[in-house]
């Protein structure tokens, strides 16, 4: 079946985007089939049934035969009732006329009413949602097969358009659109300890943000259109999914074919800490997030001689009122010395910022790969392994722990005033980096140690690690 070639019907997320930008052909051959789906017509029951759920109308008919219902319903397409079943007693079953036949579905309720996945607040929008799902898959089953073979994703340049408009919105010069990429300089390797062969015949890290979507079920209100194929979304509830971070809305099919190349919208990260620190970096196009980069500056403006620098705990509300702050305000945010004297508070708050991040900077997946490193005995080869864990970290989490490391190896230059050297600082940032997914009290306990060492070596060896 063709789909129209002449629908402007649009439900599409972009449809307030750049002037040049040609939205595409929506294809509205499914939205004209919802449009002809048989409407739900209850058969009420004539007399009052005393036992009746108090979550059912008159659509109830008390315990009845599959044959009774098929009677009552009369064969006319979208009728329906709920009887209570002979065979179990005390379950409910939805009888529905569809396609010259009588459907029997299980029904259910704990607060909605459902028979499948979707849940709804009344028996009318369940058979409502229900005949339109049946009679498009009935009439389009082969279109919806293969409705995925030729997308306008690609065709229209989504992931370049969203981009640009994230561009436009910082303020920033409109160009054609490149992904953020990082390039390390080539380093020479070279130690007192004669460890040459450590990153030997190894390529440049080269940091590409990707990232990929985070599809969400969704409930569209009024008529609305994948992104992805361009046709329409039907049902009356959850018809597709949308990506919280950027907003493209597709269908939970298509949701599988979309690149990972999400742009995640500032105005949908509701807060800065506890966020996905991919999400974050690529939603203020930065190679960092900012909590990073202004906490370290404000610490290396006033405090790298304080004593105890990250040991020494800063005032619990003050941090807290920090935090508040870069939820609210961003980089915006106040934490010069005028506000904030005491510069643990600042410490404390990157430290903060870094153990709540949802997944941390040394990732879960990872987190077996650097305790073993940590074992290892031969201190060339425990380099080797450590290094060889950072190529594996994703580009934002590599690029926050490089510039990280590097600021802790400032640190430990002022170690006669702060007393804080990478020993020290590995045991204050190892739980904080690098923690356990499943966070077993007895693992986490046998690994500090290691978790300690990980980090004093990085911090020690960070010219020749990253």
């Amino acid at each position: 079946m063709a789909a129209s070639s002449n629908s402007s019907l649009s439900g599409s997320s972009l449809s307030s985007d750049p002037e040049d930008f040609q939205p595409p052909i929506w294809k509205s051959y499914l939205y004209q089939l919802q449009q002809e789906a048989p409407r739900p017509k209850r058969i009420i029951c004539p007399q009052e049934m005393e036992s009746r759920p108090r979550h059912y109308g008159r659509e109830f008919h008390g315990m009845m035969s599959r044959e009774c219902a098929d009677q009552l319903l009369g064969g006319a397409e979208g009728a329906y009732l709920i009887r209570e079943s002979q065979r179990q007693p005390g379950s409910y079953t939805l009888a529905l006329r569809f396609g010259g036949q009588t459907l029997n579905y299980r029904l259910f309720y704990d607060g909605k009413h459902f028979v499948g996945e979707k849940r709804f607040e009344s028996v009318h929008d369940l058979v409502t949602d229900g005949l339109i799902t049946l009679y498009i898959e009935s009439k389009a089953a082969e279109y919806i097969a293969r409705m995925t073979t030729n997308p306008i994703y690609q065709h229209v340049g989504y992931s370049s358009l969203l981009r640009d408009r994230i561009t436009h919105r910082l303020g920033r010069a409109r160009t054609e659109p490149k992904r953020v990429t990082f390039q390390q300089d080539e380093k020479v390797v070279s130690s007192p300890l004669d460890r040459q062969s450590v990153l030997k015949d190894c390529p440049d890290k080269h940091c590409s943000y990707d990232k990929v979507h985070n599809f969400k079920v969704h409930t569209f209100r009024g008529p609305h259109w994948c992104e992805y194929c361009a046709n329409f979304m039907w049902g009356l509830i959850a018809q597709g999914v949308r990506c919280s971070d950027c907003g493209l809305n597709v269908h939970k099919q298509c949701s599988k074919l979309v690149p990972s190349d999400c742009q995640p919208d500032l105005r949908r990260i509701k807060k800065v800490f506890s966020c996905d620190l991919t999400t974050l970096v690529k939603a203020h196009n930065a190679p960092r997030p900012m909590v990073l980069d202004m906490c370290i500056r404000e610490i290396e403006h006033r405090g790298l001689k304080s004593e105890g620098l990250y040991r020494v705990s800063g005032f619990t509300d003050h941090i807290e009122d920090v935090k508040l702050a870069f939820d609210r305000d961003g980089d915006k945010a106040d934490i010069s010395a005028a506000t904030y004297a005491d510069i643990n508070i600042i410490a404390g708050v990157l430290k903060l910022y870094l153990r709540d991040l949802p997944i941390p900077v040394i990732t879960y997946d990872l987190y077996n790969t650097f305790i073993q490193a940590a074992k290892i005995p031969d201190p060339d080869a425990r380099l080797e392994a450590i290094h060889e864990g950072l190529l594996q970290l994703p580009p934002a989490h590599y690029e926050t722990l490089r510039y990280l490391m590097m600021h802790l190896k400032r640190v430990t230059l002022h170690e006669k005033d702060n007393f804080m050297n990478a020993e020290n600082l590995g045991i204050v940032f190892g739980p904080t980096l690098m923690h356990p997914p499943d966070q077993e009290t007895l693992a986490s306990l046998n690994d500090m140690r290691y978790q300690k060492v990980i980090i004093q070596l990085l911090i020690e060896h960070e010219d020749v690690l990253f």
